[in-house]
């Protein structure tokens, strides 16, 4: 059953991330053993390794997905609320299976918050084809627009979403 856009109205991931959207798919994402729900909080230190993130349904079906997780908290100075910090991106991932089976364009970069409150989102587009040979990673991490993105290869809205929240966790004093 797919989730609910509500708390990612609240959340603001659909605004400064995201367009509205309907949820036609689903898919969990989980660091060991904590599954993430919308707006629950993850230590970086917990989120160092990539998450497990499983699209539910049928292994039959022939659906290819893009997965992309970003940092909207860490924004470019000169465009505050177009631009994220890129995590992760990973295509061709079949519906009924898990990010393994997909190819990854950018590699999994856990959370890194430097002050306050960061938001994680982790979107989900529905492809029309496959993927391969017809994208190339970001130029960067820095400075990325999942909106841009998805415009220039075509994913429109996505079919599913979750997001987390991440602090600086205290360094341990060493004596």
């Amino acid at each position: 059953m797919a989730r609910s856009v509500e708390s990612l109205v609240v959340g603001k991931v659909i605004g400064d991330v995201l367009d509205m959207f309907t949820p036609v798919a689903d898919f969990t994402v989980h660091y060991e053993s904590k599954q993430i729900a919308n707006g629950c909080e993850i230590k970086p230190s917990a989120a160092a390794q990539k998450p497990f993130v499983q699209i539910l349904n049928s292994r039959l079906s022939t659906n290819l997905y893009t997965l992309v997780m970003v940092d909207p908290d860490a924004p470019s100075p000169s465009e505050p609320t177009l631009r994220q910090w890129l995590h992760w991106i990973v295509v061709d991932i079949p519906e009924g299976s898990d990010a393994t089976k997909g190819r990854e364009l950018v590699a999994y970069m856990g959370p890194q918050p430097q002050t306050g409150i960061h938001r994680y989102v982790l979107a989900l587009f529905k492809q029309a084809c496959a993927m391969m040979g017809r994208i190339r990673p970001p130029d960067g991490r820095g400075n990325f627009s999942t909106r841009q993105f998805v415009s220039q290869y075509e994913l429109g809205l996505p079919v599913a979403a979750v997001y987390f929240h991440s602090r600086k966790e205290p360094a341990s004093r060493k004596r």
